[in-house]
């Protein structure tokens, strides 16, 4: 594959309007979290309100990602995600008049809980239309690392935008401004051509019981590799900023966050390009593997120059991960289950990420960020272990049949 495919991916008929639409609906994916968290601890005075009350979002995320793929594997985009949207925004506003109340904190985790699950899920939707569009091969490639690589790109500008508008006058207004743009985005999404117009490979549920799409064996395996993923990157975000704060430069915390984030994503467009190793059963535990002992650099450097050289090194494989395992959803996935089992890799993702960061913040407590770098440069390898040994799940999946890319208006 050829950095032209990029090019060649975007401009694929019918693909313009649903790629514009995504920026807007995914730019406050990162965003949302923070300015919830930001929003309660000013109006409550305190981050322990506050951080229940994100963990609550992070924990419905979780939740919904997989409920709303799976509704969309059975009755397309359009409809389940206008009514996604209707309760999403009834969850926003209810929140905010909640905090504006100072209702009890049990409340305001409950009603967190429902905008993590109703936030719409517009990743997996626009992840699961390129095969739709484009047959597989270098192009569909492409477009596949396309969506990790933007979606890193608004992990790094989110959290820089809540942040500044958490400056402004109402502490509400970043998550406004995010709900604002989430909704509008998702809506011009599912109501273009090329979104309206698709059906379901087959109407019924997307997997046997109630696992779905994680009844297959080389799906979990790629959930496992994900979870591994997010459990080093949750002990990174908590440990990155206690080093900065016991350097006496709190504020460098999300800066040196944000670097960690640009060689990401400009490592993830040359990987892309020649993807190593090629298999994808090998793919994915060295990743893994690798990201993990490149961590354990970040236990080395005395001051925050030398953090921030160890972050650039090691963010290189952070959206190298990312793609791959969008990309391993092809070779896994039940048939007409990719955007559930999308949603899998989100959940794993996000509660590995959840539980790295609770125990990334005790054993910086315990002994300091040096300590929980070395620990998550072990929880990483440990599952990276577990991942090359599950690697025969993968090895045998062979990819879900999908139909022949048809032809599409492009006035979209």
């Amino acid at each position: 594959m050829s950095l032209s495919e990029y090019r060649r991916a975007l401009s694929t008929p019918g693909a313009r309007g649903p790629v514009v639409a995504s920026l807007f609906a995914r730019l406050p994916i990162a965003m949302i979290g923070l300015a919830l968290l930001l929003y309660v601890q000013r109006e409550t005075g305190s981050y322990g309100p506050a951080g229940l009350v994100s963990a609550g979002a992070l924990v419905g995320v979780a939740v919904g990602s997989v409920v709303q793929g799976r509704l969309m594997d059975r009755f397309g985009a359009t409809r389940p995600m206008l009514v996604v949207v209707a309760l999403y925004a009834g969850f926003v506003a209810s929140g905010i008049a909640a905090v504006q109340a100072h209702a009890p904190v049990p409340l305001l985790v409950l009603l967190a809980v429902g905008i993590g699950m109703c936030e719409p899920q517009i990743g997996s939707a626009s992840r699961a239309m390129w095969p739709r569009l484009l047959p597989a091969g270098p192009r569909r490639e492409a477009a596949l690392a396309y969506e990790a690589i933007s979606l890193e790109v608004f992990f790094i500008l989110g959290p820089g935008l809540a942040g500044v508008l958490a400056a402004a006058p109402w502490a509400g207004t970043g998550l406004v401004v995010g709900a604002v743009l989430m909704i509008t985005g998702t809506v011009t999404f599912v109501l273009n051509p090329t979104i309206r117009g698709h059906r379901p490979i087959r109407d019924g549920a997307s997997g046997p019981g109630l696992l779905g799409a994680l009844a297959s064996p080389g799906l979990r395996t790629v959930a496992l590799a994900a979870l591994g993923f997010g459990v080093v990157v949750g002990f990174i975000e908590v440990a990155v900023p206690a080093a900065a704060t016991a350097a006496g430069h709190s504020a460098a915390g999300g800066l040196l966050l944000s670097l960690f984030s640009v060689t990401s994503v400009v490592f993830g467009v040359l990987y892309g390009v020649r993807p190593w190793p090629r298999p994808m059963h090998l793919r994915l535990p060295a990743l893994l593997g690798g990201f993990a002992v490149l961590t354990a650099l970040l236990a080395v450097p005395s001051g925050l120059a030398g953090l921030a050289v160890a972050l650039l090194v090691v963010g290189c494989l952070i959206t190298p991960q990312s793609t791959t395992h969008s990309a391993a959803i092809d070779q896994v996935a039940p048939a007409g289950a990719a955007t559930e089992a999308f949603g899998w890799v989100i959940t794993a993702v996000t509660l590995g990420m959840a539980g790295g960061q609770s125990v990334s913040g005790q054993l910086v407590t315990l002994s300091g960020p040096r300590l929980a770098f070395l620990v998550a440069a072990g929880a990483g390898v440990l599952l990276a272990a577990a991942v090359f040994a599950a690697r025969r799940t993968v090895a045998r999946s062979n990819p879900a049949p999908t139909p022949a890319p048809a032809p599409v208006a492009a006035h979209s």
